[in-house]
């Protein structure tokens, strides 16, 4: 079976992830979630349980069991409402409890089907469950592909903020298969879209302005998707082997989220009003427009990427949100929940251009705040 695994991975593009005895591998290509049994299979899980979202459900669970069943597993599933509400310790319960239910053990598999709201649900569940179980992240969605489901990073929202509570748990493999985005709505697409645009902003100008050319062919799908999925999986994997548990340069990553997660806090996770791509993508514009105004960034650079942003429809400034957003005192006060604050202080993701993204901690609050309410005027 292992040997099966191996044939199929060739006919993927396989970016590794090397953190010595818990290195991985994403699988990029078409037909992987037809393949999960073997893959399953490959890394000795007798028993897979499957945790996803009623969406992807319907849409992708059938042939996923199937193929698990394929191979002689025994699958079990946990479908769970869709959406950030489901990013829950409540809904967490639930998910551990059924897996337990399915009697999954610790050398079994927790397979996330779904996007990063189940990635990140399901990967927690594994990581508490028996004190840890094996998980296959099967990202279904862009957003997830290029970001969420690589690097370990797990966890469920509080009501005092985002991925409050959490756990870094490194999944054993990753499938990124390239069929599932053909389902996709738009809006979705067009929010992970923004994921693959930040690994331009950190720290890659060239991978950029090719977006800036091909962002096209990248939603038409084919050869500039795939390049575009592996090129941000390849960033991903290289931050995270050098800085695993983000003490240092994986801070790079969160480049617009301190912005994008105040945000999201602030329409208290609607999903209808804002999804996360859009917050990050809000949150993308807002920084550099933050490091221009601090004399950081050219004004031009903030201008090219708010509007890269906004010609491939996402939303760039915190009044394009429906309903408004709540006064800049109170916005700053969600950023202070910010899992990056350290000892009070506020930490961002500022930019020197686009590509030069850099870490600057204890910011000064007056000055976000004289920040946000020109941003809300």
């Amino acid at each position: 079976m292992a040997d099966a695994a191996r044939a199929l991975a060739d006919e993927a593009e396989v970016v590794p992830v090397s953190l010595g005895d818990r290195s991985y591998e994403i699988l990029i290509g078409r037909g992987l979630l037809e393949q999960s049994g073997v893959r399953a299979k490959a890394l000795g899980a007798r028993k897979v349980g499957v945790v996803t979202d009623e969406n992807v459900a319907v849409a992708h669970l059938p042939r996923v069991l199937k193929s698990l069943e394929a191979a002689g597993l025994d699958a079990s599933s946990v479908i769970v409402p869709a959406g950030e509400g489901s990013k829950s310790l409540d809904r967490l319960a639930t998910v551990v409890d059924g897996l337990l239910a399915a009697r999954i053990e610790r050398k079994d598999l927790v397979l996330a089907l779904g996007g990063g709201v189940v990635g990140d649900l399901a990967g927690f569940a594994a990581a508490v469950l028996r004190r840890g179980v094996r998980c296959l992240q099967a990202p279904t969605s862009l957003l997830a592909q290029v970001d969420s489901s690589v690097g370990g990073k797990t966890g469920v929202n509080s009501r005092h903020g985002k991925n409050l509570i959490g756990a870094f748990h490194q999944p054993s493999l990753v499938l990124a298969d390239a069929d599932a985005l053909d389902t996709l709505p738009e809006r979705e697409f067009r929010a992970g879209y923004a994921e693959v645009a930040k690994y331009g902003l950190i720290d890659d100008p060239a991978f950029f302005a090719r977006l800036e050319r091909s962002w096209r062919q990248v939603f038409a799908g084919g050869p500039e998707r795939t390049h575009a999925i592996a090129t941000s999986c390849r960033a991903k994997a290289a931050v995270v082997a050098r800085d695993e548990h983000e003490h240092g340069d994986r801070a790079l990553l969160n480049l617009g989220h301190t912005f994008g997660h105040a945000l999201e806090a602030d329409v208290a996770y609607d999903g209808a009003r804002l999804v996360h791509g859009e917050g990050v993508a809000i949150g993308m514009a807002m920084a550099f427009r933050f490091s221009a105004a601090l004399g950081l960034a050219p004004q031009e650079d903030a201008a090219r990427v708010g509007a890269h942003l906004a010609t491939v429809g996402l939303p760039t400034s915190p009044k394009a949100i429906p309903g408004g957003v709540s006064d800049a005192a109170t916005l700053l006060g969600h950023m202070r929940q910010d899992k990056k604050v350290e000892g009070g202080k506020l930490t961002f993701i500022l930019a020197r251009g686009v590509g030069k993204s850099f870490v600057a901690r204890d910011v000064d609050p007056e000055k976000v705040l004289a920040f946000l309410e020109s941003e809300l005027a």
